[in-house]
């Protein structure tokens, strides 16, 4: 079998455009809701939904490729680098590092892709590792590069990328196509399909020893967010996460031909899914900002303690419900107080109670976000189906 890369008209990618259509005009549509939306938020909540985009971001990215980070290093790292906040938290390098990667996309976002920028990110995804050969350039080993799973006695090759004597004219030529295709160029794409094509193109050529995945996904967000005229983290990775299987089964599909159109239709699918994630974020930062003000004075340091706790979890809710049993671990309180704390949370309209004795759980009273589900199907419409965010 050919990879995409080894036929003749690679990297002439082509795609039915009218296919892509319907779903590029819901895109820009909803970038501008979005534009909207976030300047009629106060300087605060704006700080706040950066902060919080940024650090969504960071986790899933690195989530996707099985690493689980600690959301609150990765807040606190991104709020320093900011100047929103100087803490003395210890950050472990892999935390540092992709946070250090989207706080860099986030300010540079209208800046041209240069190697030596993909150079800067691989230096920071791979933060602390000692068991690469290649950190900061592209790989240079004489394996073949490839992704497998199965036994070792007998792997499934997914993938297998050019081999590293090709990586450096393939990226330069990568390079030169991402940066006369974004807006105002004479190439320029529409946002989803230069995001899309970006993505499976840098996979394609998979030019580090690590890191491809997460720095494939913020060239998408880069190519997505030039797309909006504003720098607003997309939720891209968080939507990818969420359907973290069919991501691989597309790319794997993908890599067989230069016909890309029903790449592009999964895709465009979930940068839609991603849009609506940012709404709920929005949604959520406001709902947020007025139910801490109607608390003001009427929570004592331990139920304000858990409530930001639980808040600090966006708009996906705080895993499994609060319980009593958590309660007492985050404030550090016996089960006397614990009891009087959440019955008080109920009462000031803080949190909804579900469930009796020990299935008793605590939900934020905030309106659930419900985040569709896209699909697009083969002649173009946009198919969504609601469910809970």
């Amino acid at each position: 079998m050919q990879w995409n890369w080894q036929q003749p008209d690679w990297p002439d990618f082509r795609w039915d455009e009218k296919t892509i259509e319907k779903a590029e005009a819901a895109f820009l549509r909803g970038a501008g809701i979005l534009v909207g939306s976030a300047k009629h938020l106060d300087e605060d909540a704006r700080q706040q939904l950066l902060v919080d985009a940024m650090s969504i971001e960071a986790l899933t990215t690195s989530e996707i490729e099985g690493e689980i980070l600690n959301r609150a290093s990765v807040q606190s790292s991104i709020q320093r680098q900011l100047s929103f906040l100087s803490d003395r938290r210890k950050v472990q390098p892999a935390e540092q590092g992709i946070s250090e990667l989207v706080v860099d996309l986030y300010r540079g976002i209208d800046e041209a892709l240069t190697g030596d920028q993909l150079f800067s990110w691989h230096r920071m995804v791979v933060s602390g590792r000692t068991d690469l050969r290649d950190i900061g350039r592209y790989r240079t080993g004489d394996e073949p590069m490839q992704v497998v799973s199965g036994a070792s006695y007998a792997p499934k090759v997914h993938f297998e990328a050019p081999p590293s004597p090709r990586v450096r004219k393939e990226m330069d030529n990568f390079l030169e196509w991402f940066n006369s295709t974004g807006p105002g160029m004479n190439s320029a794409l529409p946002a989803l399909t230069r995001g899309g094509i970006a993505h499976l193109y840098f996979e394609s050529i998979h030019p580090f020893e690590d890191g491809n995945g997460r720095i494939g996904r913020a060239i998408a967000e880069k190519a997505l967010v030039q797309g909006f005229g504003q720098p607003i983290i997309v939720a891209l990775a968080r939507s990818i996460l969420a359907h973290h299987a069919d991501y691989y089964r597309a790319l794997e599909d993908a890599n067989k031909s230069n016909d890309v159109t029903k790449w592009l239709r999964w895709f465009s699918a979930i940068a839609l899914e991603a849009q609506y994630r940012t709404f709920a974020q929005i949604d959520f930062v406001i709902h947020k900002a007025k139910l801490l003000e109607r608390l003001k004075r009427r929570i004592n340091g331990r139920q304000e303690k858990v409530l930001l706790r639980m808040l600090r979890e966006g708009p996906e809710g705080f895993a499994g419900g609060m319980s009593a049993k958590k309660y007492s671990t985050i404030a550090e309180t016996a089960p006397a107080t614990t009891t009087r704390d959440l019955a008080g949370l109920v009462e000031a309209g803080a949190l909804i109670r579900s469930g009796e004795l020990k299935y008793t759980r605590y939900e934020l009273n905030i309106p659930a976000s419900n985040i569709p589900s896209i699909t697009i199907d083969e002649v173009g419409r946009v198919h969504s189906k609601m469910t809970e965010g």
